[in-house]
Parts: C-alpha cells; structure tokens; sequence
C-alpha cells in the first residue's frame, strides 16, 4: 500500500508539471537569489499531499512550499514538487518530482520522477533502485581523472575557501568534465544509473537529496557528507559517487591537490 501510495503521488505530481509545462503560469521569488516558485510548484505539491494524505492522513509531511506538516507519526514524507524549478520556468526538460519516505529516521523509499524524458526512478531501502521497473547500478570507474561528474552552485557564498568554485575550477583545468544541470535529483539518479560518475554539491535541503541519495546507495554506490561521515539529507553537504573513487574525490573536496 505505501509503495504504491508513493508511486501515485509522484505521478499525480508529473502530471502538474505536464500540465503548466512551456505555458504561460505565474512565478515569484522566495528569499535569496533566483529562489524561484511557480504556480506548477503549488499545484503539483497540493496533488502529492491529497494522494498521500487520503491514504494515510496521520502521516509527518515535510515539503519545500508548504512546509512541515507535523504528526507524531513514525512516517515521514519529504517532497519537492519541482526539483529544478528554474529549469521548468525556463522550458528546460531537465526538473523532476522528488519524494523521500523515512521510517523512523531513516530512508526507506524514494521515488524521481521526470515526465519530459519519461524516467521514473525507485529505491526501496535493501531492494535495489530501478528506472522504469529496470534494474540500475552505478558505474565501475576507477580514477577521478577519467570520471566524469556533476555538481551544482548555491546562489551565494561561492567564494568561500575552497568552495563549490575553487573545487569545480581543480577539476576543470585537468580536463575532468564537470557538468551542471540544475536538479539534485536528478543528478543523484543519474549517478546511480552510472551516467555519472559522482556529485557533490555544498548546500542542499533535505527534499532535493531524500530520494535520490537513497537511489545512489540502492545502486550500490557511497554518500556522504564533505568529510566522509554519515550523510543525512538534513545537512548541507554532500558527496556521492560510484564507491569507488569515492576516497579519491573526498580528498580534492577537502582541500587537496588534484
């Protein structure tokens, strides 16, 4: 019932953003710089939250707009109705709807959905991650200079010491392809489909890595934080890859030389 509640919500969501896709809709600014929410973010997030909360009205809600729905349930779901909402307001195909379910703390299903390219992604926690029903795994690359990764910019804060710039500039200048889409999530599925060899980003919030940093893991890759801990989607920073460049990657992140 709870799979199948995710994969409906996550559909029933796609289907705003087919809906209000290259039309003429209304777009405002959160705080900050190009923090952008559309009437597509509003209405995907209201068709998620009615599916979910049909099914199981007591359940936690945390999503992007609208906030925590808070319940002493033991299920938790993280939404992001439009994971690249920039890309969406622009006409670019490459935004998705996201959805992390926790069970007590931790991550037991996500769900990416990306209705342009038609790329549904699932991970169940110890069941694998598959894109439209096939299963997927992370590439078997070997060396960080033959890789070739994603990140993403925080809108502020990029000339901090070694920061997403001066770490992105070392890749660059040995030729490493670095690419930038514009949605964590798909980032992170891409990862874990092998596309890319790895991701790191230095600010997110918890509904653009929930799903998708259970997918890389499901694929048989490695996340986490900057400094090789434990990742939660809770904190800012994160690092995913292919496990095995991981070490190598970590050390360039810190501040090493490449």
């Amino acid at each position: 019932m709870i799979k199948s509640t995710l994969i409906k919500a996550t559909e029933e969501g796609a289907k705003e953003l087919q809906r209000f896709f290259n039309s003429d809709f209304k777009i405002s600014n959160k705080e900050g710089m190009n923090n952008l929410v559309t009437e597509a973010d509003h209405a995907a997030e209201k068709a998620i939250i009615d599916v979910i909360k049909k099914e199981f009205p007591d359940h936690y809600i945390l999503s992007e707009e609208a906030g925590e729905i808070i319940t002493d349930s033991e299920y938790k779901w993280i939404i992001d109705p439009i994971d690249g909402t920039v890309n969406f307001a622009n006409g670019i195909p490459i935004c998705c709807v996201s959805i992390g379910l926790e069970h007590n703390g931790k991550m037991i299903m996500g769900a990416v959905y990306n209705p342009f390219m038609n790329e549904f992604y699932f991970a169940q926690k110890g069941f694998g991650a598959s894109l439209n029903n096939k299963k997927i795994s992370v590439s078997d690359k070997t060396e960080l200079i033959k890789c070739c990764m994603v990140t993403g910019f925080p809108y502020s804060y990029l000339d901090m010491p070694n920061g997403p710039l001066e770490i992105f500039e070392k890749f660059i200048r040995k030729g490493v392809p670095v690419r930038r889409l514009g949605s964590a999530a798909i980032d992170l599925c891409w990862v874990a489909a092998g596309r890319f060899d790895a991701f790191f980003e230095h600010s997110l919030s918890a509904w653009d890595s929930a799903a998708g940093f259970l997918m890389v893991e499901e694929a048989g890759g490695k996340v986490t934080d900057m400094e090789g801990n434990y990742y939660s989607p809770y904190q800012r920073k994160i690092v995913a890859s292919n496990g095995k460049i991981h070490d190598e990657l970590l050390a360039v992140v810190q501040g090493g030389k490449f």
